[in-house]
């Protein structure tokens, strides 16, 4: 799917398991937003209303999960690590002639790892009221932008302190440590991508390589060199997939009976 395309809001009475193999993609549901680096994954329940824009060219594969066998603790939005065994379950679920009992098989596998998957730190909270909501979407358009809140603020035609006490009423954080999380999550896909850090620093605005480094790790544990070699480690290989994102032609099954 091309970068700048934007699905509209919609649901479905299955859950999905979108997987990016490369290429980066946004997904929005009421009160959050979540960045999807590649190979990474994003789960959506069923019945939950989502939106999603492609950040950069993105290639996809999609699982639907009947709702019926969704297990338990799997009731809200996440963004996980792709195992090695999920990308290879995914890959055999989307086999010619599978028959029904190995299509279960696999669905019950899939729906396993699924489970154990640690959620990644990737959501950004976003508000409801209309000017801090064009607030915190100029910004995650551009989480490098270091305007001070003033501009900001003016912006969307809200005093300072207005916009302030929203940050606070609205999301329960300020605004510089909402800016924070927006930065962090546009920082992992472009530490995923092999980018230099002194460019991603650059580029997510802060000054030096060092300042960014010391935010990232206060953040996650771990330095963004750290967190790179980890990931190179656990990297699936790249391979090219017919991209798609709950359209007519998905690579994916349908709902699994698993």
């Amino acid at each position: 799917m091309p970068g700048g395309e934007r699905i509209a809001s919609h649901m479905h009475a299955w859950a999905q398991l979108a997987y990016a193999s490369r290429g980066v993609m946004r997904l929005g549901v009421e009160g959050c937003t979540w960045m999807v680096p590649p190979s990474r994954a994003v789960w959506v329940p069923p019945h939950v209303p989502h939106e999603v824009v492609i950040v950069e060219d993105a290639y996809l594969r999609t699982v639907y999960i009947d709702e019926s066998v969704v297990p338990p603790g799997l009731d809200t939005c996440r963004v996980v690590d792709m195992s090695a065994l999920l990308r290879e379950v995914i890959a055999a679920l989307d086999a010619d002639g599978l028959d029904a009992r190995r299509e279960r098989l696999l669905g019950e596998l899939a729906l396993d790892e699924i489970t154990r998957s640690e959620p990644l730190p990737l959501s950004v909270p976003m508000p409801t009221e209309k000017r801090l909501r064009a607030l915190c979407e100029s910004l995650l358009a551009d989480p490098g932008n270091a305007d001070p809140l003033e501009y900001w603020a003016a912006s969307v035609g809200a005093s300072t302190r207005t916009i302030a006490r929203l940050f606070r009423q609205e999301l329960g954080m300020s605004f510089s440590q909402w800016r924070q999380q927006a930065v962090l999550a546009r920082a992992i896909p472009l530490l995923t991508r092999g980018r230099a850090l002194s460019q991603i620093a650059h580029e997510l605005g802060y000054q030096s390589q060092s300042a960014f480094s010391a935010m990232f790790r206060r953040a996650f544990g771990e330095s963004p060199r750290a967190f790179m070699m980890r990931d190179a480690e656990s990297a699936p290989e790249r391979v090219s997939a017919e991209d798609d994102f709950d359209g007519d032609d998905d690579i994916a099954e349908q709902p699994s009976q698993a």
